[in-house]
């Protein structure tokens, strides 16, 4: 966690939400991995990765992820608040879905369908959906072509805390990964830490 002196109580507050977000438990498909987060953007950071893996071959990554959480006492601006989420997400797609016009579009609906299917607000929100279409030629030309969404965004929470903002954006990974999402009334086994 990367901290600096403010005036105020500021330091609990993110060191309750770090706690929250430490004890988070999600799907067993979802691995979740504390890493160094940014130190020149806020006060307060903190960062995860996930990775979705296959559950009949653990070794395999259906999609990859940054979780960042930022506070900053002084509310910045172009935040609309004191805190901030910066996400990232990857995943390899149907290779029919590289000429999709819509893909973009859906790819952003999947990240505020999972929020709002959570009942969390948010504000300020700012992102992009890039699709990478690679095909192979010459010796290659054998490979099938690849498709991968990469789904980037911020936004500001209202209400809500940060762990609930990070179960949403999981819901979100798991759908770009292909995983559906669990019926009503389902608990997740919990999620193993690496």
């Amino acid at each position: 966690m990367h901290t600096r002196t403010l005036p105020g109580n500021h330091g609990a507050v993110f060191a309750r939400t770090l706690s929250a977000l430490r004890d988070v438990r999600l799907r067993s498909e979802v691995r979740l991995t504390e890493v160094p987060a940014p130190t020149r953007i806020a006060p307060y950071a903190a960062a995860l990765t996930a990775d979705v893996i296959d559950i009949a071959d653990p070794e395999d990554d259906l999609a990859t992820g940054r979780f960042v959480v930022l506070h900053d006492p002084a509310a910045p601006d172009t935040w609309d608040g004191q805190w901030r989420i910066v996400t990232f997400a990857r995943a390899e797609l149907e290779p029919e879905l590289a000429g999709d016009p819509m893909l973009g579009a859906v790819g952003w609906s999947w990240l505020t369908d999972s929020l709002t299917n959570r009942g969390l607000g948010w504000t300020a929100e700012a992102g992009t959906v890039t699709r990478v279409v690679s095909e192979s030629f010459a010796g290659l030309a054998d490979r099938e072509a690849s498709v991968e969404m990469e789904i980037r965004a911020s936004w500001t929470p209202v209400g809500g805390d940060a762990a609930e903002h990070l179960r949403a954006w999981a819901d979100m990974l798991c759908t770009i990964a292909g995983i559906p999402p669990l019926p009503d009334g389902v608990v997740p086994l919990p999620g193993q830490r690496r």
